[in-house]
């Protein structure tokens, strides 16, 4: 399954573009901004984060600071209404596979994206290089 980029046109989105493409690995990108996320989209995310939509609200962004709601007020079905109108309120980029989730851009969590066989390669290649044996 392809990697998905969900993502504002940002800074961050184009160097997680950059590096997939760096990798050769196969995405799909889509701005969320011409086409929102929908409910369904934002559960399946969701499946995959560890704090729930604290991962993928963008609470220090002036989008959500300059809104008068208490989104702990929301039930989460408004919520994500909410966010699939304004896709301004979601972190960028949103990277997803199948079972894999990274929000934001971070150099050394995206090469979780990697296939297993491409790390374990490159972690030889690198053991070679950078450690010598040691005598007795």
């Amino acid at each position: 399954m392809a990697v998905t980029i969900y993502g504002l046109g940002c800074k961050s989105t184009k160097k997680a573009k950059q590096w997939m493409i760096n990798n050769q690995i196969p995405f799909v990108e889509r701005d969320i901004k011409k086409d929102p996320l929908t409910v369904p989209e934002l559960q399946d995310i969701l499946r995959l984060t560890m704090e729930g939509t604290d991962d993928i609200i963008a609470k220090r962004s002036s989008h959500y600071q300059k809104v008068e709601v208490d989104f702990d007020d929301l039930s989460l079905v408004e919520l994500l209404e909410m966010i699939q109108e304004q896709p301004k309120f979601l972190k960028s980029p949103i990277i997803v596979d199948r079972n894999k989730l990274q929000v934001g851009y971070n150099a050394d969590e995206i090469r979780q994206f990697l296939p297993r066989k491409t790390r374990k390669f490159q972690l030889l290649n690198w053991t070679k290089e950078n450690l010598q044996p040691i005598e007795w």
